[in-house]
């Protein structure tokens, strides 16, 4: 059975605003019921860390600024020439009753999918192998992907009332790869995988006063990114 996918392609923006739109498609999941990919990228260097890391620990991990908590858990993840992505399911949707492990090793088989169609050759991690607490791009977790050995791909999740968030970064990008084309080939997985059918997406006036909001009255503020 063929299923309706919204398709974001939102370019570049702030740090700020990238983390509150994502929040925003989360609470934003059950009234709009369709699953979300959306690419987006950066207008400046900046890292992120997880919404339950304390701020100290990670800004003495990176110079890169700003530093911008998450809306979901995980480490520190740079973002200088990364390609990021989000995606969102609804409640009742088959991702959102998966357990976190299931929906985390599920993303990163969707990855390696697309990946194979591109030619790469990449493997989910058989186990962790975190060497440096904290930073989500140094070692591996159990189902992170790797290539050539090393972690290319992670992900953060949140799941809530509203519907399931995760949030991925590919880095480095593989030399010899357009971006474009591995996020026609992320389309293109998931058509073969779970017979999506793509829906370009407009963000309404409801969304997007949402987005503006989270931004002035939560991640653009250094006392939300610095309260733990």
């Amino acid at each position: 059975m063929v299923e309706n996918w919204y398709l974001l392609q939102s370019g570049p923006g702030a740090a700020d605003f990238n983390m509150a739109f994502d929040e925003a498609l989360l609470e934003s999941a059950s009234r709009l019921c369709k699953p979300f990919l959306r690419f987006y990228s950066w207008t400046q260097r900046a890292a992120s860390f997880g919404y339950s890391q304390k701020y100290s620990g990670m800004a003495l991990l990176t110079l890169l600024r700003p530093l911008v908590r998450r809306p979901t858990g995980g480490g520190l993840v740079t973002h200088d020439a990364d390609w990021t992505y989000s995606v969102v399911f609804p409640p009742g949707h088959g991702w959102y009753a998966l357990r976190a492990t299931e929906s985390y090793q599920r993303v990163h088989e969707w990855i390696r999918g697309a990946f194979a169609k591109l030619s790469l050759r990449t493997e989910l991690s058989p186990c962790r192998r975190k060497e440096l607490p904290g930073q989500c791009f140094v070692g591996a977790e159990q189902f992170d992907l790797l290539w050539q050995g090393r972690k290319i791909a992670g992900a953060a999740q949140r799941r809530n009332r509203h519907g399931l968030l995760i949030q991925g970064s590919v880095q480095p990008p593989p030399m010899g790869l357009s971006k474009a084309d591995w996020q026609k080939a992320m389309c293109d997985a998931a058509v073969e995988k779970w017979n999506a059918a793509w829906l370009a997406f407009e963000p309404d006036t409801t969304l997007n006063q949402r987005a503006e909001e989270l931004v002035r009255e939560k991640y653009s503020l250094p006392e939300y990114n610095r309260h733990r």
